[in-house]
Order: structure tokens, then C-alpha cells, then sequence
């Protein structure tokens, strides 16, 4: 994936579309506290799984908060998104799984695993974790996401999946790592 960044800088955030940053105050044991947070959408995740290629569909994408602490800023994630329609979680998963990886599922083939709150430190939102299977018949676009997102589809052989999630000079997250120990636990797949 080509990442060249230029001009990084951070700047106070005005007019937010996605966040909102608050500073919470209250009292815990009769002592008086403050927590800075940040207000953000729930979201969806799916961990999509191609038959053909026994490989798992994953993204990988410029994340500008990765990229203060990481010198390229890429990632490796789920295919997922944030809850800004009035649409079912479902039916958000299932266009998420067409425009960032381009295979058109039904929301009757994909399955719930759980929800779980991240970034509870500062922000807490849930996201629901879901699970879908998929092969070249379903595939309708290249996929990459919407307007400018340029979001790269990666597939990892389930073979290198188990040593993936411990490779830490992959930025990644916990929820990725998640749903690969659910999928061998509950899909009996076998290495």
C-alpha cells in the first residue's frame, strides 16, 4: 500500500463530525473526580472468512492516531464501521463488508459473536462483532472503501493467523485478535 505522509500536525479539533471530547466530573466514594473522555459512535466489526483462499479478509489502512506512535501509521484490521445510519447493525456490517472489501452478503449470512466497549480508558463506545463467510461468487467490486478512504484488502492464510496475532510490528487490534481466537475455538478449524 503507498503511504507517503507529509505535513502531519495536530491542531485543536473544531466542528467534530464524529467525536465529541468532555471532561466528566463526579464524585466516586465521596471524593470528587474528573476524567477527560471522548464521546464516539458504536461500531461494527466482521471477521470475514473466504472459503476458496482459507484465508481470512482483513483492511489495511492509514490510521493518523497509530501513526503518532507508529513511524508508518498502517494498520491491519477487521472490515468494520462506525453506527451513523438508521439501519440495523446488521445491514450496516453487510454494506461495510461491500464497500471496504467488495463481496455483497446478505444479513442472513452473517453471524453475531458478541459485543464487547473499547478504548475504555477514554472513550468506552461498543462495538458488535459479527462473522460472515464469503467466496469469489459473492465478490462485486475491488472494494476499498468510499470517497477517499483507501482501504487496501489483504487476505492472511488462516495458516499465519495464529502467529499474526502475536506479531507485535503489526499495528492491529485487540478486536482482531479476538475474533481469530473465536474463530478457532468455535469454527474447528484445525492447524
Amino acid at each position: 500500500m503507498k503511504n507517503e505522509i507529509k505535513s502531519f500536525q495536530l491542531k485543536p479539533l473544531e466542528d467534530p463530525k464524529f467525536i465529541t471530547t468532555s471532561l466528566a466530573t463526579y464524585q466516586q466514594n465521596g471524593i470528587a473526580k474528573s476524567w477527560e473522555i471522548v464521546e464516539a459512535h458504536d461500531s461494527v466489526a466482521i471477521l470475514i472468512y473466504h472459503k476458496t483462499k482459507d484465508a481470512f479478509v482483513l483492511v489495511q489502512q492509514f490510521r493518523p492516531a497509530v501513526y503518532l506512535n507508529n513511524n508508518l501509521g498502517l494498520t491491519i484490521e477487521l472490515c468494520a464501521g462506525i453506527v451513523d445510519k438508521n439501519l440495523s447493525l446488521m445491514h450496516i456490517a453487510s454494506e461495510e463488508i461491500e464497500e471496504e472489501c467488495g463481496y455483497r452478503v446478505t444479513v442472513d449470512q452473517i453471524e453475531k459473536i458478541t459485543s464487547f466497549h473499547t478504548s475504555v480508558g477514554f472513550a468506552g463506545s461498543k462495538q458488535m462483532l459479527y462473522y460472515t463467510e464469503v467466496d469469489e461468487s459473492v465478490k462485486v467490486s475491488e472494494g476499498g472503501g468510499v470517497d477517499d478512504e483507501q482501504i487496501e484488502v489483504i487476505y492472511l492464510p488462516v495458516k499465519e493467523a495464529k502467529s499474526f496475532i502475536f506479531d507485535e510490528t503489526v499495528a492491529k487490534t485487540p478486536g482482531l485478535m479476538f475474533a481469530f481466537m473465536w474463530w478457532f475455538e468455535n469454527k474447528n478449524r484445525v492447524l
